[in-house]
């Protein structure tokens, strides 16, 4: 039998209101395809630095994103490489792929080397609040640096909570435990590099 939350729909006024909030700059609390996350608009730098201090993690560590459509990689990315889209197309559980020479998104969001983490959702809430804001969301663990992650809403700490504009209130209830996803390095010529499996 499916789980409940594969199938039922989130509240109209939910998703609405999120985007609003986003669309102004701001952070929300969201379920995604694998953890709770911190998310921003993409390109925001300001917002994109408001995660950073929430979460008081140094910007040197770079944060994901995440888009609703495969198509919008080549928006973010110079090159995308050709094996990007055959493991976008063929895993079967949320992937996450570091690609070289990001671009159109803010700054602090980057690596060292000008990479960035992209994964495609999946997800119902956070594909479509993508999809409406037809822009990436950044979307990072809903923990304070170091300490653990939260596999459901119900273990994000009070902190993070009081820190953010807007709790996302679709899934709240769920108690299946995610984990984070699969995480790939892809570098010119199709090298590849497993940081997560």
């Amino acid at each position: 039998m499916a789980k409940e939350t594969s199938v039922r729909r989130y509240d109209a006024e939910d998703l609405k209101e999120a985007l609003r909030i986003v669309q102004q700059g701001g952070v929300i609390l969201y379920p995604t395809d694998t953890v709770w996350g911190i998310g921003c608009d993409a390109t925001n730098e300001e917002a994109v630095k408001r995660v950073y201090q929430i979460k008081q993690r140094i910007d040197s560590k770079s944060m994901l994103v995440l888009i609703d459509n495969p198509a919008r990689l080549t928006s973010y990315i110079d090159e995308v490489p050709d094996m990007a889209w055959t493991l976008v197309d063929i895993s079967d559980k949320p992937l996450t792929i570091i690609y070289p020479g990001a671009k159109n998104l803010a700054p602090s969001l980057l690596a060292e080397d000008g990479s960035v983490g992209i994964r495609v959702t999946s997800e119902l809430f956070s594909s479509h609040l993508c999809s409406r804001l037809n822009r990436p969301l950044v979307s990072t663990s809903a923990n304070l640096s170091g300490a653990p992650t939260p596999s459901i809403y119900a273990e994000i700490s009070d902190e993070i909570k009081e820190s953010v504009d807007y709790i996302v209130r679709y899934r709240q209830d769920d108690t299946h435990k995610a984990t984070p996803s699969s995480i790939i390095k892809l570098g010119i010529g199709n090298l590849v590099e497993i940081i997560r499996a």
